[in-house]
């Protein structure tokens, strides 16, 4: 429960119960003015982002009319993150940032110690800017500077509880949903959000894509935000009438601690593949990570674990945490589980099948694409029932919805073929969505791809030999190379084509692939362009340029109709 002063519990008493939350305390004593402590949205890795914009700056206490609830000082903050003050414990903190060009007045700048560079170096700047303070790993004596400063034993997970503390706790106020799992993480977000919206519902939504407040969507910065912008959100999302929050929780961010200090009220896993291996080294490791959502590490464990027994991970998982008690809804297509389809089938105009959940059987169908989207549409179901909407409130929101922007997203044209542009850029996804086009095709499967420079190495014969099983003809092409040659990015996927036998090209430049893939496409073939879906640009040495699949393949469209006139 948030920390109210007394006076807040005196005046929210409810035969004897106290509020559980700001929310309750709020339409208790009839709050008509109620700003809290930093309540705008955060930051992206690129600075400030669009969604600071006409945003309210923060305070340094909250007002329920004439009542107050205490700020948060940095004796509190030294109290929650276990840390060693040094300074002015009275001192009143209104905001907590990770950048340095967010540190105004009345914030406490974490300063993180990363791979490319160290924020100690921007110490001196914050405090000219304001700064009340800073939480370091480094002993006070080590930078003799005039602020306070909470010397903690691990910045990131000191960034998240401090973070929490002074935002008071969003997630307590707000039913939030996180997913995780290799695969189906954004599409399963967007179904789960399109739910308390078909009930005339605000939602919040943070993932690979966009985030959303209410009706405004913002460009993502990073899948998972860091803890500082997350709880920014999180609080907006609450002073705008949010009911639920959903979002995506990578593996990466969790071990970034991350998504430390926030409480979920359902918690989803997809499924488990190879990906992300040159962060995590091991399965085992990536295993571990993904983990951190249901087993208490991150503060707390989720009210409902929504998990698909489809896959082994699943299984396993469901199994450990039913017999530690917790509550647990299962989906799976061929495996018995609380929610199931059964009697499916596809077209490229989307899919039908036979919905079973524990109280009720219907008929469902949905524009979304193939097999991988009834394990989507699956865990939202499961998920929606969790958040308590009925079924009819379910049903509608998903058989509109039309999921995530790059996600089996054909590219509208007058031709007799298909055109889908696909974010698929693991081997397993390849996987997924090359079956999915197999079941809708007629004639060829023409697949352009590519792998990632400076990312996990491993997987990129394994692309190039999913790309080669089910295709007739594979164009092999850049992603993002970033440092790397892409020669030799190339090189490495065309090994694993090459065991499949399948006819291929090496093209580097990506435009020219798309255009290439295009021309040679017939009545009733499908090409299928894989790897960077929604993104709209191309990262070429550290140089990033815009560069969007959808309008490329538009004008190899346009290029193929003019010349069949």
């Amino acid at each position: 429960m948030s920390r109210f002063p007394q006076i807040v519990q005196e005046n929210c008493r409810d035969r004897g119960r106290p509020a559980r939350n700001e929310r309750e305390a709020r339409k208790r004593i009839g709050a008509k003015d109620f700003a809290p402590v930093g309540a705008f949205p955060g930051e992206g890795a690129r600075g400030p982002s669009r969604i600071m914009r006409g945003l309210p700056s923060p305070r340094s206490c909250v007002e329920f009319n004439t009542v107050t609830i205490e700020p948060i000082t940095l004796q509190r903050i030294a109290e929650v993150t276990n840390g060693k003050l040094t300074g002015d414990d009275k001192v009143v903190v209104t905001d907590v940032s990770h950048d340095s060009r967010r540190a105004g007045p009345g914030s406490l700048f974490v300063a993180v110690r990363g791979g490319l560079f160290d924020a100690h170096k921007f110490v001196p700047q914050v405090i000219t800017q304001g700064a009340v303070g800073v939480i370091s790993e480094l002993p006070a004596a080590d930078l003799p500077l005039a602020c306070a400063w909470v010397q903690v034993e691990n910045v990131r997970r000191a960034m998240a509880l401090a973070a929490a503390e002074v935002h008071h706790h969003p997630s307590r106020e707000l039913k939030l949903v996180g997913i995780t799992g290799t695969n189906g993480k954004t599409t399963t977000a967007y179904l789960i959000a399109s739910i308390p919206e078909a009930a005339g519902e605000p939602v919040a939504m943070t993932g690979t894509v966009e985030y959303r407040l209410g009706p405004e969507r913002f460009k993502a910065d990073r899948t998972t935000p860091e803890a500082t912008d997350m709880q920014r959100m999180l609080r907006q999302a609450v002073e705008i009438g949010c009911k639920t929050a959903v979002m995506e929780a990578s593996s990466q961010a969790m071990d970034f601690h991350r998504c430390d200090a926030l409480d979920f009220e359902v918690a989803v896993f997809s499924n488990l593949t190879r990906d992300h291996l040159d962060y995590h080294k091991t399965m085992e490791n990536y295993w571990i990570a993904k983990q951190r959502l249901f087993d208490g590490r991150l503060g707390s464990r989720p009210r409902t674990s929504v998990i698909n027994l489809d896959d082994s991970y699943g299984v396993e998982l469901a199994e450990r945490l039913s017999k530690e008690g917790l509550h647990v809804v299962t989906y799976a297509v061929v495996a018995d589980a609380d929610v199931t389809a059964r009697d499916p089938e596809f077209s490229l105009n989307g899919m039908r099948f036979n919905l079973r959940t524990p109280g009720d059987e219907r008929e469902f169908h949905s524009p979304l694409v193939g097999p991988p989207h009834i394990y989507n549409t699956l865990a939202a179901v499961a998920s929606g029932l969790a958040l308590g909407y009925g079924l009819d409130v379910i049903a509608r929101a998903l058989e509109k919805c039309s999921g995530a922007p790059g996600r089996f997203e054909r590219v509208p044209h007058d031709g007799d073929f298909a055109v889908v542009v696909d974010y698929a850029h693991s081997d397993d996804a390849l996987l997924n969505v090359l079956r999915t086009a197999r079941q809708v095709t007629k004639g060829k499967i023409i697949t352009v791809f590519g792998c990632g420079g400076d990312r996990d190495g491993s997987k990129r014969a394994p692309m190039g030999e999913a790309a080669g099983s089910l295709s007739d003809v594979v164009i092999l092409t850049s992603d993002n190379p970033r440092t790397e040659d892409p020669e030799t990015i190339l090189a490495e996927a065309e090994v694993g084509i090459q065991k499949t036998g399948k006819p291929y090209r090496k093209i580097a430049d990506r435009r020219e692939a798309i255009f290439e893939a295009i021309s040679e496409a017939r009545n009733n073939d499908l090409v299928l362009i894989a790897g960077k879906g929604h993104e709209d640009y191309q990262i070429i040495g550290r140089e990033v340029f815009h560069f969007d699949d959808k309008e490329v393949a538009r004008e190899a469209l346009a290029q193929k109709n003019v010349q069949a006139e």
